[in-house]
Order: structure tokens, then C-alpha cells, then sequence
């Protein structure tokens, strides 16, 4: 633990700022200033609250600087408080440079190589040194201008290596223990071949685009010289036979260059997309096969922004950022040769901003994280205040506190304003900065290039096509910190969709069968336990029969256990201990897609997807004819509200069946039921929501439905279950209190009678 909270070092002058967001029994969201903008930061605290004992889960994100903690239930708010405080104030606190200790080694053994480079680098340090001295003091000029650039290139070294160490390292935690690829050639998978080629468009882009500028250096050699000498060697003599044929090698360069960035673009763009499908397709696929409990709550949501935002920015870095940096390194990779060969007089000069340039790219980008952090967590709240504001209408005007919301608003929209000004003062000050670092250099490269002309150290000939070249690589460092981001971000995004991806699936079960005609729907719960995670037992050795082709209703409290029976019947969930048998068959041997097929189920809050009524009631029955829609939809007691509808079947009801009621909304998943037409019927309160009316009509409707099949009707009003041919009362515990018809049940005076007159008012006789 001392090891993890104190890796985060250098933070001992920081405002911790560690406030709760929000505090719920089992989970507390907290606001963290030490890590916005401190990925690895972040990490460490994760880290340290997860090894903390009653803490299930804790992540924090950079971005955004809130940390979630999920707890044991049973633990005091103020406790988990206590516990999140000491932690971000060890991080802060702790000493440099402690780390993961290093595994101990015996004397014999060879010195491993990170050992080698504390002694290897100080050396090759200290004898660069002595050497760069000797060639100041007693060198000639050139040998001088040769270790001036040597410098700007050690510099830039030093400057690269800090910002590649935390790539390098982000690298191996995404890649993990045994990887043989890079991440960033996993995530290409099946299309490296296109990557080869649009890499290869990228540099003879950039080539053509360095050519364009020679022949432009050339253009101005011959309007002040007259000639250029290396197209006499071309036949090209007099001045207006080498400005047409500048004219000319001018115009191809063009051409080139549009149609080489376009190709080189446009196959970037198609590999990025290509990418984010394939990836979404399969993380996708594999998703809708994944154990339930996995898509339920608020894991959901980290679900959807696997597949949308981690997958988009794995798609957009090789749609960008590769081409950038495919760019960045063909420039280097050219120009330095070039000025080392032709001119090494100037090259220290025009080199001389890159060190600078990227330090400042990469320290603006850490900046500018937490910056953008601070202004879009800002918006966000401005956004979801408007939007609260607005719903709640109706509150705000009954308290008469207009006024008071848009005080509210101002203030929310002052900070959006001062965040937003913060951000432009620091990318102006970053662009303003780059720009005099260019325009420095050109202009230093044109004072002593043109010093070394009059000397007669440096040709006219070979000045003239270069000074404009070193700028296109200045630019183009300018983006050096946006890239090393938009990496970092990839790995991170990478990193979680591999997460998603080693989810356990759902296993397919045994190789038993149903055969759907011949199922009679005889189910029987034989001392079945059940517990979901971290919660005492749902249900504990019950055992009850639920008889084939009569109507068996599940009544009771809330927490006793009915939809639990349920989730085990569809196999949402396995039982712990027990067998749960459909006709005598223990449901894991049969395939759970099979055993599904023979259940029809209607839960308490039915889903409906964004579409017509009539794609909803054929969900799952996609062959079905209209005529079946509409008998179903009869049945269900939907189609008289349906056909008032200005498109009948064909209209569309939004998400999640925003524009229709909730009775509406249950008599739609019931005809999506009955439409299925199995041999077991599962009712979860499936007509809590609608009126006393409505509901007696479906009741009469669906005792013609349950002829010759297995009916489990979950509900908490009694009426709807009063006409059951066996009722089970369940009670806390998931244990069966009473059981028998409505009459025998009120007869007994139990805890059915109870729930009966607390509901009817009256005990029947």
C-alpha cells in the first residue's frame, strides 16, 4: 500500500480539493482536483482505495477529476469519506520515486539492463562533453556549427524521451503480460495491409511536398541569379527555358502533392472507419451474448461508452494522428539529412526551435487537459441545470422561482464563460509562441545562411531552395503534444474495449432440446438458493411445483423473491444450488436458446425499442403477418387504443416508447408475448400500470390464452391473481408462507388474507 500511494510524486503544493458529488448506500462519487489532468495520478489513487478492505471498486478519471467508490453497503458514509480523504492526501503526500520494488537478486547474478545504463549513459555523457569542449575550443567554424546541432539534437532527445516514457509505459499496461504485438497493430487486426499503403502514400506525399519547395527555392535562384545550376545538367540554359520548366516541375509537383494528400487522406480516413466498424460489430456481437448482470445498472452505460467513444477514438487516431505522425517523420527523416549534407553551416540554426517547439506541445497539451476538463465538466453542468430548469416547468412556476433559476443559469453560465476565456488565453499564448519560435528561426537561418554566402562558406545555389523548408517541420511540431494525447487516449480507449471483450458470455448450456410442440410447461423448483452478489439470499432451498396448462400466480412483498423465480426460469441467472426442471428436464442441460424459445416473458417495466407499435408487437416474431399483429394486439386490449392513432400500427413511438403511457406501453409487451405464442407464459407485473377496467378485460382475455398452457403471473394486486389455479404467497427469505386457491387462501386467515383486506377492504367469506 506505501508503495501505491506513494508513487504519485511531486504534488505536495496542490489543492486537494477532495469533495463528495454524491453519496448512495454501496457507492459515493467524489469531486478530486489532484487528478484532473493526471492520467497516472489517477491510476495510483484507483490503485490505492481498490486494496482498501470494504471498497469492491474505485476509478478516477483524469478527464473529468471525479472518482467513483463502491463500497460495502454495510460500511457508514462517513467512514468511505474518511477512507477517500486519506488516500488522496497519502498520494499528494508521498515520497519521489517510490515505486514497484525490484525483485532482489544475488551477487553472482549479471547486472540486468536497466543496471548497465546508470553507468553506460553517464559515461557516453560526460564523454560527449569533453569532446563537444575540444571541438568548441580548438575546432574549426564548421566543427563548431556540427556540435551546436548535435545539441539541438540532444536537447530534443531529452525532450522526447520524458513524453515517450509515458507511451512506453501505457503501451505495456494495455498490452499486458505476453503480448507479441504492439497495441496499435492489434487494433489494426486484419487491415495492416491497407496501413502499409496509406503509410506509403503519406511519405511520398510529404516527398512531393519537399520537392515543390526545392523547385520554388529554384524559381527564385533564377530570377536572381538568372540561373539555376542544377538545370544547366538538364539542357535547360538560359533563364526562360528554366523558368518554363520551373513553370512545368512546378505544376507536376502540385498535381503530386493534391493527388498524393488526397489518396494518403482518404485511405487514412477509410482505414479509420473500417476499424471502428470491425471493432464494433465484434465487441458488439459479443456483448449482446454476455451475462445479464453485466448490462444491468450503471454498468450499462460504461457498456455504451465502450462501444461508441473508446471504439471512435481507436478509428479516429489512425484517421489523423497516424497520418501526422507518418508526416512528422518523413519531414525529419529528409530535411536533417539534407541540411547535415548540403549545409551543416546552418542546420543548428534552423533546428534550433524544435526542441522548444515540442517541449511547449507537450506541456500546453497537459495543460490544456486539464483546462478543457475544467470547461467541459462546466458546460456539463450548465447543460443539465437547463435541462432539469425546463423539465420541471410546472415546479418552478408553482414556487414562483423564475427569478431564482435564471440566477442560477447566470451563475452556471459566468463559470462556462471564465473556463472558456482560461482555455483561449492558454492555446493563444501556446500558437503565438510556436509562431515567434518559426518565424526566430527563419529569420536566424536567413541572417547567418546569408553571412555564410558572403563568405563563400555556403553556395547561393544551395541556400536558396532550403530556407523555407525547416518551417513546414516547425508547423507541423506543433502538433507534436496533440498527438502524444490522442496515443495515450487510444491505449487508455483500447485498454477498456478489451475489458469488454473478456466479459465471461453466457455459456450455451447443455445439448438438450425442447421440442416446442410437445412441451406440456410442468416446472419445478427443487431447493433452489439463489443470492445475487454482495445481498443476502433471494431465495434459500425452495421448492415448489408449478403444474403444466394451469395458471400459477407468485404473490408477496417486496424482496421475497417472485421475479428472482423468474430470471432463473429464462436463465438470466443460475441457480447457486438446486435444480430448476421444465417437464423434468434440468434447464442447464438444454440450450438456453432453445429453453427461451419455449418461454414467453413480460416484465414489470417492458422495453420497447425506437420504432412503430406494430415492429414492436412483432419483436422476436419477425415472420409474423400483419393479421397475427393485430390479434394479438386485440388480445392485449391495445388495439382500440392503437387504431385512435393518427398512423394506427405505423406509429412511431420513440425510445423506449417515450410517446405512449405506461399501460399503453405493458398492453404492447403483452401482445408481443401472446404474438409469441409459447408454451410458457411469465407475467412479471405485467398489468400493474393499467386501470382496473383495462386490467379485467385483459384478465378475461388471457384466460382463453392460458387454455393448454403455463401461465406464472407475478403481481402484487391481488385481484389480478384471484382467479389463479394455485397461488404461492412468498415471503421475505424466498420462502413459501402459504399456498392454495384465492378462497382456500382467505380461509386460512394468513398472510394472504391480510395483504387481501389490506387491498379489498374486506375479508371474502
Amino acid at each position: 500500500m506505501p508503495s501505491l500511494l506513494g508513487a504519485a510524486s511531486g504534488f505536495r503544493s496542490v489543492e486537494l480539493g477532495a469533495s463528495p458529488r454524491s453519496v448512495t448506500p454501496g457507492r459515493q462519487r467524489w469531486d478530486v482536483k489532484l487528478v484532473l489532468g493526471r492520467p497516472r495520478t489517477a491510476e495510483i489513487l484507483s490503485a490505492a482505495l481498490r486494496h482498501i478492505p470494504g471498497i469492491t471498486a474505485a476509478q478516477a478519471n483524469p478527464v473529468t477529476g471525479g472518482v467513483l467508490v463502491r463500497h460495502d453497503a454495510r460500511l457508514r458514509a462517513s467512514d468511505i469519506g474518511r477512507i477517500v480523504r486519506r488516500a488522496v492526501s497519502r498520494v499528494a503526500e508521498g515520497p519521489t520515486g517510490v515505486g514497484h520494488p525490484a525483485p532482489a537478486r544475488t551477487a553472482s547474478a549479471p547486472a540486468p539492463e536497466a543496471d548497465r545504463g546508470l553507468i553506460v549513459r553517464p559515461v557516453l555523457a560526460v564523454g560527449g562533453g569533453i569532446a563537444a569542449g575540444v571541438a568548441l575550443i580548438k575546432g574549426s567554424a564548421l566543427s563548431r556549427q556540427l556540435v551546436a546541432a548535435g545539441g539541438v539534437a540532444a536537447a530534443t532527445a531529452v525532450v522526447l524521451r520524458k513524453a515517450w516514457h509515458g507511451t512506453v509505459d501505457a503501451s505495456q499496461d494495455t498490452a499486458g503480460p505476453g503480448a507479441e504485438r504492439h497495441p496499435l497493430l492489434e487494433i489494426v487486426g486484419p487491415h495492416r495491409r491497407r496501413l502499409y499503403g496509406a503509410a506509403a502514400l503519406s511519405v511520398g506525399c510529404q516527398a512531393a511536398e519537399m520537392t515543390l519547395g526545392t523547385f520554388l527555392g529554384w524559381t527564385g535562384l533564377v530570377l536572381i541569379k538568372g540561373e539555376a545550376a542544377p538545370l544547366v545538367s538538364l539542357g535547360l540554359t538560359t533563364a526562360s527555358a528554366q523558368l518554363w520548366g520551373l513553370a512545368g516541375l512546378v505544376a507536376a509537383a502540385c498535381a503530386a502533392v493534391a493527388g498524393l494528400s488526397y489518396a494518403s487522406n482518404r485511405q487514412w480516413r477509410r482505414l479509420g472507419q473500417d476499424i471502428e466498424h470491425d471493432w464494433r460489430s465484434r465487441t458488439y456481437r459479443h456483448v449482446q451474448h454476455l451475462e445479464l448482470g453485466h448490462l444491468e445498472g450503471e454498468r450499462t452505460s460504461r457498456v455504451a461508452g465502450a462501444l461508441t467513444n473508446d471504439i471512435g477514438q481507436m478509428g479516429a487516431f489512425f484517421a489523423g494522428p497516424a497520418n501526422d505522425v507518418l508526416q512528422l517523420g518523413t519531414s525529419l527523416a529528409l530535411l536533417v539529412p539534407a541540411f547535415l549534407l548540403l549545409a551543416p553551416q546552418i542546420a543548428w540554426i534552423a533546428f534550433l526551435p524544435i526542441p522548444v517547439i515540442a517541449w511547449l506541445s507537450l506541456h500546453h497539451q497537459e495543460k490544456a487537459a486539464a483546462d478543457y476538463a475544467v470547461a467541459g465538466e462546466c458546460r456539463a453542468r450548465l447543460g443539465s441545470q437547463v435541462i432539469n430548469s425546463l423539465e420541471a416547468g410546472a415546479t418552478v412556476k408553482s414556487f414562483c422561482s423564475e427569478d431564482y433559476e435564471a440566477e442560477r443559469i447566470d451563475e452556471l453560465s459566468e463559470a462556462v464563460q471564465e473556463s472558456g476565456r482560461q482555455t483561449d488565453r492558454s492555446t493563444l499564448r501556446h500558437a503565438e509562441t510556436v509562431r515567434s519560435c518559426t518565424t526566430a528561426s527563419m529569420a536566424g537561418t536567413l541572417l547567418i545562411g546569408g553571412r555564410s554566402v558572403l563568405n563563400g562558406t555556403l553556395r547561393f545555389e544551395v541556400f536558396s531552395p532550403l530556407i523555407g523548408l525547416p518551417q513546414m517541420l516547425l508547423m507541423r511540431m506543433s502538433r507534436l503534444g496533440g498527438i502524444a494525447d490522442q496515443y495515450q487516449r487510444t491505449l487508455a480507449s483500447y485498454d477498456r474495449v478489451q475489458r469488454l471483450c473478456a466479459l465471461p458470455v453466457e455459456a450455451e448450456g447443455g445439448d438438450g432440446t425442447l421440442d416446442l410442440a410437445e412441451v406440456r410447461g410442468e416446472i419445478v423448483l427443487d431447493g433452489v438458493t439463489f443470492a445475487y452478489p454482495g445481498r443476502p439470499k433471494a431465495l434459500e432451498d425452495l421448492s415448489l411445483t408449478i403444474p403444466a396448462g394451469q395458471v400459477t400466480a407468485l404473490v408477496g412483498a417486496t424482496g421475497s423473491g417472485k421475479t428472482t423465480i423468474a430470471r432463473l426460469l429464462m436463465r438470466f441467472q443460475d441457480a447457486q444450488s438446486g435444480r430448476v426442471l421444465i417437464d423434468g428436464q434440468d434447464i442447464r442441460d438444454l440450450q438456453r436458446h432453445n429453453l427461451r424459445h419455449a418461454i414467453g416473458f413480460v416484465a414489470q417495466d417492458p422495453f420497447l425499442f425506437d420504432g412503430s407499435i406494430a415492429d414492436n408487437i412483432r419483436y422476436g416474431s419477425f415472420g409474423a403477418s400483419d393479421e397475427a399483429v393485430l390479434q394479438a394486439a386485440a388480445m392485449a386490449e391495445a388495439h382500440t387504443f392503437i387504431a385512435t392513432l393518427p398512423d394506427g400500427y405505423d406509429t412511431l413511438i420513440g425510445e423506449r416508447g417515450a410517446a405512449l403511457s405506461g399501460g399503453q406501453r405493458q398492453r404492447i409487451a403483452l401482445a408481443r408475448a401472446i404474438l409469441k405464442d409459447s408454451p410458457v407464459v411469465i407475467l412479471d407485473e405485467a398489468t400493474s400500470a393499467v386501470d382496473n377496467e383495462t386490467e379485467a378485460a385483459i384478465q378475461r382475455t388471457l384466460r382463453g390464452f392460458a387454455t393448454d398452457r403455463t401461465m406464472v403471473v407475478i403481481a402484487h394486486r391481488l385481484s389480478t391473481v384471484r382467479h389463479a389455479d394455485r397461488i404461492y404467497v412468498m415471503d421475505k427469505g424466498g420462502i413459501v408462507a402459504e399456498q392454495g386457491t384465492h378462497d382456500e387462501l382467505l380461509a386460512q386467515r394468513g398472510l394472504y388474507a391480510s395483504l387481501w383486506q389490506l387491498q379489498a377492504g374486506e375479508l371474502a367469506a
